[in-house]
């Protein structure tokens, strides 16, 4: 059963667990059809704080993949240059201050139901960080991939604290995998199109 057949091709979310076989090339074929057709410039806003283990999903997300050396997508959120909920609306006005109507991905921790946790979900919407902890923050990104580190409670602060950090890794190579993904098909996703214009242009039909 192919990707299409399991989601729907249109499907505005998509959620699998970290676990899963090929989650990184799965979700990346999924995701690119919520891309602009337009070439933008393209952002990736990892979300969250070294000082929390269940919250660090955004910046080790980050971090991995700025070792990566992505050539398309400028990383935002690393272990050591996090962007999290004091710096967040400072570093988005950065962000719309260099990038000319850049399209964001926003990448962050949640917490979710027992049965969810280790799922990875992306969406055709943007992320409101800090509901978790009844914060009201801005809204981040056109798409957004969050990952469920634990499940939601009481304490919730407690709760992100005592997050198993093995797991928060593992999850976020994997997102940092989507990623990278995402970047090699932004090299050539659109070619073909390009090649088939010009094509056309050069040897027009004769009627």
């Amino acid at each position: 059963m192919n990707l299409k057949q399991r989601f729907g091709q249109e499907s505005s979310l998509l959620r699998l667990h970290y676990k899963e076989n090929n989650l990184p090339s799965l979700m990346c074929q999924h995701i690119m059809n919520w891309f602009p057709y337009q070439p933008r410039e393209y952002v990736a806003v990892c979300i969250g704080t070294d000082r929390s283990t269940g919250d660090a999903l955004g910046p080790l997300t980050g971090m991995y993949f700025q070792t990566y050396k992505p050539r398309h997508i400028r990383v935002y959120g690393t272990i050591h240059e996090p962007v999290h909920a004091v710096n967040l609306e400072e570093s988005l006005e950065r962000i719309y201050k260099l990038h000319n109507n850049p399209f964001i991905i926003a990448i962050d921790a949640c917490l979710g139901r027992s049965t969810s946790i280790g799922h990875i979900i992306t969406e055709k919407k943007s992320l409101q960080p800090g509901t978790a902890l009844n914060k009201t923050l801005p809204a981040v990104g056109d798409i957004s991939i969050t990952g469920v580190v634990n499940v939601s409670g009481f304490m919730e602060h407690s709760i992100l604290q005592n997050t198993r950090l093995s797991v928060v890794m593992d999850m976020a190579k994997q997102v940092s995998g989507i990623l990278e993904d995402i970047d090699d098909q932004l090299t050539y996703v659109r070619i073909p199109t390009v090649i088939q214009a010009r094509k056309e242009k050069s040897n027009p039909e004769i009627i």
